[in-house]
């Protein structure tokens, strides 16, 4: 990752840490997930609320470290609106771009603004981290009834 990307990357973490979109419990929720990463501790819950086929509203709480605030973040803003099959096929871009080799390119074109977490794979660690939302918003979407972890 060049410099620029780094700083970019670096601050939009920064700004969806400080400020979550989305941020908030939802009463009224039609699903409800829950998601565990017991490595550092990230503890979500994952709200939607379905119209048909379509996500009307989403959102999350819990606490988590800077990188899988930002991404439980940045999949709510990019998920509002979506049907579900748009919401599992983002699901499965975001999957493939944060686990992919360091310095593998990938379609930005396929994940938009979330490209942005593009710089997870660089630390292996916490890719657990980036897609501990994601994966428990897909277990809101197709319940199991089971609690996500990325265990």
């Amino acid at each position: 990752m060049n410099g620029d990307i780094r700083e970019l990357y670096q601050q939009m973490i920064i700004d969806h840490n400080k400020n979550p979109k989305n941020f908030r419990p939802m009463p009224d929720a039609g699903r409800v997930a829950e998601g565990y990463n017991p490595l550092c501790g990230d503890h979500f819950k994952v709200y939607l609320k379905l119209e048909g086929d379509v996500i009307r509203d989403i959102s999350f709480d819990g606490s988590g470290c800077a990188i899988s605030k930002s991404s439980a973040s940045m999949m709510t803003a990019a998920l509002k609106g979506k049907t579900r099959e748009e919401a599992r096929a983002l699901f499965e871009e975001v999957r493939k771009m944060l686990s992919r080799e360091i310095g593998k390119p990938f379609d930005a074109t396929k994940v938009g603004k979330l490209a942005i977490l593009a710089g997870v794979c660089e630390f292996p660690s916490r890719v657990k981290c980036a897609s501990l939302a994601w994966h428990t918003m897909l277990e809101a979407l197709e319940p199991t009834g089971k609690q996500v972890s990325t265990e």
